[in-house]
């Protein structure tokens, strides 16, 4: 018997770098039941154009909890619903 994943909706925002221009980054993944933040961070990497990666000093959080950054955060698993904000460090004054 062949059973389907089931999946769940993470709300994205990133935020700083001019993202707000990057039209292939969705505001919304899908992603299997269960995710890891690593699991989104990973889909979503590719999707942001080259000249804006995600940099690995950017700040992560779930659902307005701030979980480090993207190299180094606590582990979160996801739940349908929840809102990943990524936001990349900016210089100027």
């Amino acid at each position: 018997m062949n059973e389907s994943v089931r999946t769940m909706q993470v709300r994205v925002v990133l935020s700083g770098r001019n993202y707000e221009l990057a039209d292939s980054v969705p505001g919304q993944l899908t992603l299997p039941e269960g995710a890891s933040l690593d699991d989104a961070l990973r889909t979503l990497a590719p999707l942001v154009p080259s000249d804006r990666v995600l940099p690995r000093s950017a700040l992560v959080a779930v659902s307005g909890t701030h979980l480090g950054t993207v190299n180094r955060h606590r582990p979160q698993v996801l739940r349908d619903g929840d809102e990943l904000l990524v936001l990349a460090p900016v210089a100027g004054g």
